[in-house]
């Protein structure tokens, strides 16, 4: 099974950092959304923490492309880097559909569109059940609608799609990880 750790808690008010998390499952070490943060330590001290280096991180998921998820992810000069529609590294460009792309076998990924039209959410099988990182919140409080959405048509049906997985645990854009319940925002 795949493991989990928040390496920082996004927010999202008069300053912006994105949510940054580390998955491991096997021989792979995945970082999702290594974007803004206070300084590169809130990223790589927890890192270090775990027992791990930045050129040990095989693989960076971007959940989308603003730079607010993206903007450090040149600390990890050793990962393959996904997106909506490929695989990058170096200077090969494999491209790939991200639904249903399986990083590991307890990690992959899933197009859920509505922030962007080219939002992913990637699904971690974990010994505590589905966890889900993704987007579609920005935190458990809200906001319900997303302000910045593209599509918000797009944007519950993405919602829908992940809560009918019936994740133990969402961890969502800018803010602490949340167990869903039925007053969760669809």
């Amino acid at each position: 099974m795949a493991t989990v750790d928040v390496l920082a808690i996004g927010y999202a008010s008069d300053r912006v950092a994105s949510t940054v998390t580390l998955l491991r499952d096997g021989d792979v070490t995945v970082v999702v959304d290594p974007g803004m943060v206070a300084h590169r330590g809130a990223i790589l001290d927890p890192l270090a923490a775990a027992g791990l280096s930045a050129d040990s991180v095989t693989d960076v998921v971007f959940s989308h492309h603003h730079p607010d998820h993206t903007l450090n992810a040149a600390l990890f000069a050793n990962a393959r880097y996904h997106d909506h529609w490929a695989i990058y590294r170096d200077d090969v460009w494999e491209s790939r559909d991200a639904e249903g792309y399986e990083v590991a076998p307890g990690i992959r990924l899933m197009r859920t569109p509505g922030h962007t039209a080219e939002d992913i959410s990637t699904l971690v099988t974990t010994d505590s059940g589905l966890v889900v990182l993704t987007h579609l919140w920005w935190t458990a409080q809200g906001p319900a609608d997303d302000p910045f959405a593209v599509d918000d048509e797009a944007l519950r049906a993405s919602r829908r799609k992940v809560l009918d997985l019936g994740p133990a645990l969402i961890i969502p854009g800018h803010g602490a990880p949340f167990a869903p319940d039925p007053d969760t925002a669809a």
